[in-house]
């Protein structure tokens, strides 16, 4: 084109942090261009909580930043803007109702990621958002300040520019790491880029052997070879797969499992949280009396999940042919203490195209936590996955996303008319 189009603010990124940042800015007024690779804005978002959207938790400020492990005190002031709470009352405003479900989970009450997508994207645009189908290539600037953005169609003045362009993982969606290229051309350090809440694959077989398995309630510790105190030490649901572990608590653990070298860390999983070692001798001595006559293998089905029982005792060290009246004190105690701890040592993380978030990205001491405003380039700011902030599973992520977007479209574009 001739000549290069005008606008207040562009926004690179129609992302769950995007789409909250242009219609806040076009709210106050401000021209926003929404650029994304994308043809139809909000596509991660579309596929978040396996396809139901885990959209916030509904916990006070103080709580979600003790869920963040990398980046919580950065992230205090814009959660203080813009709260769980808000939104909540932000989407429920956009007539989109939700529910809250264990472990304090925020979602759409019809269950559909695609409904926040939608709800998001028609806010931008009716706050007067445009949105364009097209990625950026260049941030331009001149004199240490931001002047606009190149694309392979269209150059665009404006006077401030957000990246909100993701992370890396699901690069199915568009998250492709674009945001750190952009980002380091700019002189910004982009810290190293790893997978986080991902799932975990095991040193040795134990897991393949209990392939599909699912535990809802059980006690997860991870520790590090050559350290005391455990690394993590969490409660609930557990799935066996054919390469190790996954679920909710595993999820979170991996974010606290850095640098991840082959039997750095182990997972130890206590079957039988409820149960101390006491107590749960006494419901074994009880399951063993009813089926004196029975072999182990066949004992244990009001104890553990069928598929559970001959890795248990294969564990223990116990043969599993021994008649329940015949077991010994010391192959009690050996079978207890798997209970307590059925240990799976960990090789490594799966790959970062299967995380759900990217761990790293650009470096926090370079951004304003006040604005979300870069420290090196002025009029260039930062929201969502692309900054080096990631928190635990549970809402918490999209939380970030929503709260750095809110702030960041705060301050685009200058003071308010």
């Amino acid at each position: 084109m001739s000549r290069a189009e005008v606008y207040d603010a562009v926004v690179v990124g129609a992302g769950a942090a995007g789409l909250m940042a242009a219609g806040v800015a076009a709210g106050r007024g401000k021209r926003v261009l929404l650029l994304d690779k994308n043809r139809i804005p909000g596509r991660k978002l579309r596929i978040t909580g396996k396809g139901r959207c885990n959209v916030t938790n509904d916990c006070s400020v103080e709580e979600a930043v003790a869920a963040i492990p990398r980046g919580g005190r950065f992230l205090y002031g814009a959660l203080r803007q813009f709260a769980p709470a808000d939104t909540k009352a932000f989407f429920e405003g956009l007539g989109v109702p939700l529910k809250t479900e264990r472990g304090r989970r925020v979602f759409p009450v019809s269950d559909r990621a695609a409904d926040i997508a939608d709800a998001l994207a028609d806010f931008a645009q009716h706050q007067g958002a445009v949105f364009c189908p097209e990625p950026a290539q260049e941030i331009l600037v001149r004199d240490g300040a931001v002047t606009g953005v190149r694309t392979a169609r269209r150059t665009v003045d404006a006077q401030s520019v957000l990246l909100a362009c993701g992370g890396a993982s699901y690069p199915g969606t568009g998250s492709t790491g674009d945001g750190y290229v952009l980002a380091r051309a700019l002189g910004h350090r982009v810290t190293e880029i790893g997978p986080s809440l991902v799932p975990l694959v095991e040193n040795g077989g134990l897991c393949a052997r209990l392939q599909g398995l699912s535990l809802r309630n059980c006690g997860v510790q991870v520790t590090q070879a050559g350290v005391k105190k455990p690394v993590y030490t969490d409660f609930g649901e557990l799935l066996f797969t054919h390469f190790g572990l996954s679920g909710p608590t595993v999820l979170s653990a991996s974010a606290h499992m850095h640098p991840m070298e082959p039997g750095k860390y182990t997972v130890h999983i206590d079957l039988k949280p409820a149960l101390d070692e006491g107590r749960l001798d006494d419901r074994l001595l009880r399951d063993l009396r009813d089926n004196q006559n029975k072999q182990l293998l066949h004992a244990l089905d009001r104890l553990l999940p069928q598929k559970l029982i001959p890795v248990v005792i294969d564990r223990s060290g116990v043969p599993p042919e021994t008649r329940c009246h015949s077991l010994t004190r010391e192959q009690r105690r050996a079978l207890l203490a798997v209970l307590k701890d059925l240990s799976v040592e960990i090789r490594g993380f799966r790959p970062l195209a299967e995380a759900i978030v990217t761990r790293g990205g650009v470096d926090l001491k370079e951004v304003d936590p006040r604005t979300m405003e870069s420290k090196r380039v002025r009029g260039l700011f930062f929201a969502g996955e692309v900054l080096d902030a990631d928190a635990y599973t549970g809402g918490y992520n999209l939380q970030i996303a929503f709260a750095t977007g809110h702030l960041a479209g705060v301050h685009l574009g200058g003071p308010s008319a």
